[in-house]
This record gives structure tokens, sequence and C-alpha cells, in this order.
């Protein structure tokens, strides 16, 4: 099936939150943004902005009739500073007008004087002075420090990945205004719809019952809409209810990637033990999160990191630590991988580290080190159904990596002033949230009397095609064409408590929850049938819109039978509730099964170098992965070279810059480089591993947000392959995102 939204993205129709036609009267906002990235407030004049003709209102923290937190997991974050401020550009006051002209020409007669504090933007200086968010966590197996003399070879180094700017089509925007009884509607641009509903309460001092919030689709996600959506949403609710008129933001790109968090930096240092035969004998990190100023989701974060800190490996002995560091930028949040990309990359340099001392190829001690059925993560879970030696082989098998090593050798033979290199990526990755109770989803279906079908679920569109995953589960639970299924916009009054559509788990969460709710409607249509047929309700099914007896096509079908049902006042409204089985972790030990399966995976990747330059393309990435049943190739492959994409961006190019005084440099496109279409691989070639897919899978179709994002690690240690070919004094570091500047400096290292 074909992405059911295609047509209307391409075509312009879509409709977003700054497309949604405004009633009459309507405000515009915008931000006032701390111009220091940390100090005391002395004073805050609003005065002449004020004045200003066309000025509805200023609202700072003293307006806030509710409470000045918007932190999820620790309430650590106001939606307006108070007394201090944290970070440049952080909310200090929302202006709104009768048009957006006006309010952003009030932002510059705002007069603030802050007395300057010191500003940490390092992650080590920061947990040096004792800045943490929260205390440091780690993950232990076996006993390293007395495995360490057992050891062959002993290698250590230090990594730095950076962060990433979500850059999302759709810019940060809400529009909130009054109804009914006290309440409000807030229309967000928000991957956690319950979260923007139990945040705006909160401000507002009123029950969650009072805030609906709706979604109808999101311009790009990536994690930066998870929480970084709430406050613009708050502040638009906030101006709607105290003025009792509509309000709209929407936020320039400039002051979004300014204002917004971003993926975490870290700096790590690694220690890596093999066994004369190359088994990874001892695994020990130390990892420093740059967290920003408030905890947002770095918490939750530095457990995925934890979790897949050895990746697809299994090393007996581990020691893993992660300090999550206070620093002066934005708090820094959820993006695709979560975590996960930071840990792997560590793991990665220290086996290539390790590869380059020893004078042996990488994937050598890859593939001597992966995970086997029944292994022990490093956090307790045991392995099963481990396919990564499976997509290693049939990646071998099917695009000959000997040959591409041999082929790579002769051309590098040859050519002196360009270069090429190879390297293999596997992946491991978790699918659920790691925080348990997440981990649920429900779904409300109607089946109108002419036998169409309206669906509402907590899953957010935001382009991966859930929506047309939702409309797949209930034409097969039913047997009907797709047509007459319509998916409403993601509604907290519709279906409450949602999780967030993230953790590539909003498919299997929410299309389960569907599934429930269509069996349970399938079952009662199943009993109208029987007794139209005069039968056991055994010798029912429905094939093709049409009812069966036996296997045989009887007369009857849909709508007839939708509408006998009804005559008989029989219920075609349903709510189904599915929660993840099996799953668990126990923080205090550390230990538990907090994942309802794995993905895994292999790229192989090949990068020419053009080493007078320092520029490079990207020949190919040969992909074998471990879809499950896929129930919809065409979006899971899609799914995959998106991922795929911006994670050799993250390590290549997406370089973010900060000044000392905390100020982002690279805060526009003009400064923050995105792979375009001539950063892409010139060949991109997908293969699915066959193999029957998870029973806690959606349909047995394994969850691909996130995973395939790790293959584009890969064309990191491609290059520095390359580097390494053209000059043979290159000492190999470990310094992501590896730009043509920083490349073009090892080139010529001496």
């Amino acid at each position: 099936m074909k992405n059911i939204d295609s047509k209307n993205h391409v075509t312009g129709k879509s409709v977003y939150v700054d497309d949604i036609p405004v009633q009459t009267g309507t405000l515009h906002g915008a931000v006032f943004g701390s111009p220091k990235a940390h100090g005391k407030i002395i004073n805050l004049n609003l005065s002449e902005a004020e004045k200003l003709e066309g000025i509805e209102g200023i609202f700072t923290f003293k307006d806030i009739p509710g409470r000045n937190q918007i932190g999820g997991i620790i309430e650590d974050e106001p939606l307006f500073a108070e007394h201090e401020v944290h970070f440049l550009g952080q909310p200090v006051a929302f202006v709104v007008a009768e048009n957006e002209t006006i309010a952003r020409k009030a932002l510059k007669l705002i007069k603030i004087e802050i007395e300057e504090w010191e500003v940490i933007t390092d992650p080590r200086e920061a947990q040096k002075k004792g800045h943490l968010l929260i205390p440091p966590r780690t993950f232990k197996m076996g006993n390293v420090a007395d495995e360490w003399a057992k050891c062959d070879f002993i290698f250590e180094g230090k990594v730095e990945s950076g962060g990433q700017e979500h850059l999302y089509i759709e810019t940060q925007g809400s529009y909130a205004y009054p109804m009914d009884n006290g309440s409000i509607k807030i229309h967000s641009s928000t991957q956690g719809a319950t979260l923007v509903q139990k945040m705006a309460a909160r401000i507002l001092g009123v029950p969650m019952h009072r805030v609906e919030v709706d979604v109808a689709r999101l311009g790009g996600g990536f994690g930066g809409k998870e929480d970084q959506a709430t406050p613009y949403a708050c502040m638009a609710a906030l101006a709607s209810y105290i003025l009792q008129k509509p309000v709209k933001l929407s936020l320039h790109r400039l002051d979004d990637m300014q204002m917004t968090g971003k993926r975490h930096p870290y700096s790590s240092d690694f220690k890596i033990g093999l066994s004369k035969d190359y088994k990874i004998v001892a695994f020990q990190a130390k990892m420093y999160q740059n967290g920003g100023a408030a905890n947002d989701l770095s918490p939750a974060i530095t457990e995925r990191t934890l979790f897949h800190s050895t990746n697809a490996y299994y090393i007996p002995n581990t020691e893993v630590i992660v300090y999550s560091c206070k620093t002066n930028l934005p708090p820094n949040t959820a993006y695709r991988g979560f975590g996960a990309p930071q840990g792997m990359f560590v793991i990665e340099s220290a086996i290539a580290k390790a590869a380059c001392e020893l004078n042996v190829s990488k994937r050598m001690i890859q593939e001597k080190n992966f995970i086997k059925e029944n292994d022990l993560f490093q956090y307790g879970q045991i392995a099963e159904n481990v396919n990564i030696n499976n997509c290693y082989q049939t990646a071998d098998q099917t695009y000959h990596i000997d040959q591409i090593e041999k082929e790579i050798e002769e051309f590098n033979s040859k050519n002196t002033n360009s270069k090429k290199g190879m390297a293999v990526m596997p992946i491991c990755f978790g699918i659920s949230f790691t925080k348990t109770p997440m981990n649920q989803a429900r779904a409300l279906v109607h089946i109108y009397q002419d036998g169409s079908l309206g669906i509402s679920t907590g899953a957010v569109e935001m382009g991966q095609a859930v929506n047309t995953k939702m409309i797949q589960v209930a034409a097969k639970v039913f047997s009907i064409k797709t047509e007459r299924i319509k998916i409403e916009s993601t509604n907290t009054t519709r279906v409450a408590n949602t999780s967030p559509t993230a953790a590539s788990s909003g498919a299997d969460l929410n299309g389960n929850a569907l599934r429930i709710a269509c069996e349970n409607l399938l079952e009662r249509l199943k009993q109208t049938a029987s007794k139209m047929l005069l039968c056991n309700v055994s010798e029912v099914s429905i094939e093709n819109e049409i009812v069966l007896k036996n296997g045989k096509k009887t007369d009857i079908l849909w709508e007839q039978l939708i509408e006998t049902a009804f005559l008989d006042r029989i219920a075609l409204t349903e709510n189904g509730h599915y929660a993840t089985p099996v799953i668990h972790f126990d923080k205090t030990k550390e230990t538990g099964h907090p994942f309802a399966y794995h993905v895994y995976g292999t790229a192989v990747v090949t990068v020419t170098l053009d080493c007078i330059r320092g520029t490079y393309e990207f020949d190919d990435v040969k992909i074998v992965h471990d879809f499950g049943n896929s129930m919809n190739s065409i979006i899971d492959n899609g799914q995959v070279e998106g991922a795929l994409m911006q994670g050799i961006g993250w390590v290549t190019m997406e370089e973010l810059a900060f000044a000392k005084d905390g100020k982002l440099l690279s805060s526009s496109l003009t400064t923050y480089k995105v792979p375009d279409i001539y950063s892409a691989p010139k060949n991109v070639e997908i293969t699915a591993l066959k193999t029957e897919g998870p029973e806690l899978a959606l349909l047995r179709s394994k969850a691909v947000g996130e995973p395939p994002f790790m293959y584009g690690i890969g064309a990191y240690f491609a290059l520095i392959k390359a580097i390494k070919a053209f000059n043979s004094n290159y000492k190999i570091d470990f310094d992501a995102p590896l730009t043509p500047e920083k490349v073009l400096m090892r080139l010529y290292q001496k």
C-alpha cells in the first residue's frame, strides 16, 4: 500500500499548524529569549513594548495562574525564566499582538539587564565542577578490573561525537483558542499530545480534561518535538486562556535553531582489552553527555546510551558510566536513535583503534564478537532470536565483501590523489520505551451505518506513514477495502493518556491497540452473521467484504452485515488497549528485560576521497536489514534510506558550533550544513533478511524508524580508512563529524 498522505504532501494540500484557517480576531505571538547564556535578571522593562500600538499583552512567569514548570521527567525547567537565565534564548517573555510583525517589533523594545555569570558549554568541565543533571549511571557485567591482566592487547582512546540539529521542515508551532466552560483547545506540532495536555494544564492551573490537544500531522519531528514542542504550546495556551482570544505561534527558522535543544554531544574515554584470538575480553567507557541547562529527556537518553554501549557484541566484562552534565546550552533532547548512536560510536571507535594498532581487519574483530543466541546483554536480558550473524553473512554472500576490499586495494594502488575506504557497520537496537509504563496505547474505532470506519489512535503522523500502517491493520482484520477507512487526527479527548510517538514504537503500540479493537468488533459482527446464516460463529468468516460460511461465499455483503448489526443494536464502537507484555527493568539493580525484541542489520559503506581537496563521495551503501515480516516494504525501505542519510550527515558534515558565551554560531542554513542530493550515496541497496518476525511486533513487522540511523556511522570509519590509505602517518582519531576541513588536516598530518 502506498503512503496515503504522499499526494497531498506534494500538492501542498496537507494541513499543518500554520495552515489551519484562523478564527476572526486571532492574535499572534513572538518569544523574547534571554540575550545571555547565564546570569541573574536584575531588571526586565516591558514598558516601551507595551506602549506599541497593536500589542494585546506581554506575559512573564508572573502571569502564570498555575505552576511555572514544564519539566517532564524532572521538574527543573520553567516555562519562563524567573530570576535567573541558564541558556541563550531561554524564554523570558511572550509577546502577543494583532499580527506577527507588531509582535516581533515589540521584542526589540524589551529591555533586560542581566548580571552575567560563568558560562559552561563543555561537559567535561561541567562534570569536574560537579554540575550534573542527575547522578551518574553505570552498567556493569563481569569484573572488568580483574580481567585487564588476562588481556593480550589493551588500547585506550578518546571519542567526540557532535550534536545535531533536527531541522524538521515545519518549525515549532501551536494554535490555541478558548472553548466552552473554561476549556481550551490547542493545535500543536508535537510528538507527545498528552505531554502538551499535561503541561498546559499545569501552567494554567486547570485539570487535564479542560485542555484538548489535537495533532493532525507534523512536518517532521525526529525527536525534536517529543518534549520541545511543549513550551510553545503552553505559551499560546497561556495567552489564549488569559485574553480569551485565539493565539497563534510559529517560530521563525532562526529562532527555532537558536532556542531549541539538539542531539546530545558526547565526549568519551574508552579502554578495550582483547585476547590473542581477538575476542573482546573487557570494555570500559566513561561518557560525558552534554545535557544542556535542564533535564528534558537527558535521563532517558542516558539510559538508552547505556543499553546500546556494546552494540551488536557480546563482551563478558563491561563497565560503562554516563555523566549527564549540566551546561549553559538549550536543554538537549530526543533525536532519532535517542542516545544509542552516541554509545555505538564509542564501541565501534574502540574496535577500530584495536584493529589499526594490531594491523588487522576491523570487520574480523567485529565478526568474532557478535552476540549469539542465549548470550547475556550487559543489562541482564537474554539474547533471543539473534539475527546479527545472519545479517552479516547475508551481506557477505550478497555483496561479496572480500571482493569489494580487493577492488579498493587495487584502486588505491593505482591512484595517488584519490583513495577509497570501506567499513562494515553492524547494528543491534532494542525496541520499547525503556521506561516500562510508557509501553501502552489505546485505539478508538467507529463503524458507521454505511460500513465506513473512523479510527483514532495515539500515533502521530510525522512523515513516517504510521497512518498508512494503521489503515493496513484495520483493512486486514476486517478484510475490507482501504477506501472505507479514515484515520482521524491524534486527539487527547478521543484517545487519552497517550505515549509520545517515539522510540520506534508508534506502530507497534498503537497498531496492536487498534488490532485488539478491530478483533473485538469482528467477533461481534461474526455473531451477527451467524444469526443471519443460522450457523455457529466458528463457521463464519469475512473475506474481501463478503461473509463466508465454512469457507464458501454467501450473499451477505459488508454493508448488509453492518446494517443488520446496527438494527440489532450491536455496539459498533470499540476501545482497544495494548500493553507490551514481558518487559520490565529494575533501575536499582540495572538489570531486567527492557525490550520486546531487537532489530539487527549490517551495512557495507564505501567512499572515494579526493585527497587534494579533502572532499568525498559515498559510492555505495549496501544493507541487509532485519525487517521481520515487513507489512509495507515501500515505506520501510524509505525509512531505512532516510535514516541512513541522517546518520551519514551526523558523522560527516552536520557540525554545531557554539561560542564561549553560549551563542549558537551555526544558526542558519548558511553555517549549518545538512546532506543534500549531492551528499547522497551514488548507490543504496537494501536487502531484507529472510526471517520470521517476532510475535510482539505489529503483524510481525519490526519497527524501522530509528535502527537504520546507525548504518550512517559506517561512513566515518570508511573515511578514516581512506585517509589512512593516503597518509600512513595518520594516527586515527575519533572526532565526529568528520567534515572536509577535518579530513584535509588529517590527510596532511605529519
